[in-house]
């Protein structure tokens, strides 16, 4: 084997060529606004606009209540028939202090809408990583699979030139043959997990334009600042927790209205009467005031359980994401050391193949003994492309999920 070949075979998977591999944001945001997931939690954020300026108007308006009536005297010497009208024009006027609820609840209604969109987008960014590096990763492997057949395949061609000639042993050609297939076999399984892993992101982000050629994964970059950082900005960051967070200031300003409605709002009206064909007119005012009981107590009870329950599921995804943050960072941390490690073996690996391959050349190590030397040296390159890539993606995701990466807020 060629010194270049080996030199290759090392640079497609330790040393890839700095570039941007990932997708430019305003592609991404495109991509993700398409997603089903937030078109739905944008149009609950309208709905719940449109809650607000319903609430902000409040739930009474004018009433017009109207009566035609006829009627009869009879007494003696007299008999007459009149017409009678009757109308009340009437509306229900909110008590000081439930119109500042009402707008209250809308308002914390649309900013929980928005971070329960803002939440949407985010998971589908995170969707989004994980579909782009499943590519990367398979294209990767296919890589490190074809350079493989083909060094085995130009190590067999010139191997059959040697039996040939009679200076090679039979023998040493058939072991490596049988090397030459199994790696063909590989590559082609790998093409087809790469065209799977296309698929599948196509299928997912239909939107989204994906290169003829995946680019080659960068070695991952350590994460600036210390890893309690990171935990604590995804924490504050948290759109679910907000969300949750905004569930039980509303449920709070809610039962503070149920509160106020024990107390009902009254109705004042204005009341016509045309008596007797018009000779008897009455004008006046109606004044109507609901007696609250049972219900409208027990209501408000209700409302302050509910409000409890909501601070309490608050608190519970507050604890959820912590752990998650912790994990999250923490991987990204361990992940790096790691491909260090698989890093250090590959250089050490690709050393010992040159040697082996040396000592073949001069007849001191037998084809068998070579072939298993370069089996290992192929599987610790797949090993340090998938540690990378793996690493990279845990990086990444800490990104995401700080939203300092795919976020438009």
């Amino acid at each position: 084997m060629k010194r270049w070949m080996l030199g290759l075979l090392w640079l497609v998977s330790a040393a890839a060529p700095a570039q941007q591999w990932l997708p430019p944001h305003d592609v991404v945001h495109d991509a993700i606004e398409l997603q089903p997931d937030v078109a739905a939690a944008r149009a609950r954020l309208d709905a719940a606009q449109a809650r607000a300026r319903a609430l902000a108007a409040g739930p009474h308006e004018f009433q017009l209540e109207g009566a035609r009536l006829r009627r009869n005297v009879d007494e003696p010497g007299l008999h007459q028939r009149y017409v009678e009208t009757e109308l009340i024009l009437s509306r229900t006027f909110r008590l000081p202090g439930k119109a500042a609820l009402d707008r209250r609840i809308g308002d914390i209604g649309v900013r929980a809408a928005e971070l329960r969109l803002d939440d949407a987008r985010h998971q589908a960014a995170r969707r989004l990583l994980g579909d782009w590096m499943d590519w990367l990763r398979a294209a990767e492997r296919q890589r490190t699979a074809e350079i493989q057949l083909h060094l085995l395949e130009t190590e067999r061609a010139g191997l059959a030139r040697q039996v040939a000639l009679g200076a090679a042993a039979r023998k040493d050609l058939d072991l490596l043959e049988v090397e030459s297939a199994q790696a063909r076999a590989r590559a082609l399984a790998t093409q087809a997990a790469v065209r799977s892993a296309r698929e599948a992101l196509h299928s997912d982000f239909p939107g989204l334009p994906i290169p003829e050629v995946a680019p080659a994964v960068d070695p991952p970059l350590a994460l600036p600042e210390t890893p309690q950082v990171w935990i604590d900005r995804i924490i504050a960051r948290s759109h679910e927790i907000g969300a949750l967070q905004a569930d039980a200031e509303q449920a709070d300003a809610r039962a503070a209205r149920a509160r106020a409605e024990r107390i009902a709002d009254p109705t004042l009206g204005l009341r016509r009467l045309d008596e007797r064909g018009g000779v008897e007119q009455v004008t006046g005012l109606v004044l109507s005031f609901p007696l609250g009981g049972r219900q409208r107590s027990a209501n408000a009870q209700a409302e302050s359980a509910n409000a409890a329950a909501l601070h309490g599921d608050a608190e519970a995804m507050r604890r959820d994401i912590t752990r998650e943050a912790v994990v999250t960072v923490n991987a990204a941390v361990t992940l790096a050391e790691q491909w260090r490690a698989q890093q250090a073996a590959l250089t050490a690996s690709t050393a010992a193949l040159q040697r082996i391959r040396r000592g073949w050349e001069l007849g001191e190590v037998a084809v068998a003994e070579w072939l298993l030397v370069q089996r290992q040296h192929a599987q610790l390159v797949s090993t340090e492309a998938d540690a990378r890539a793996e690493a990279e993606l845990a990086r990444l995701r800490v990104l995401v999920d700080s939203h300092e990466l795919w976020h438009d807020e």
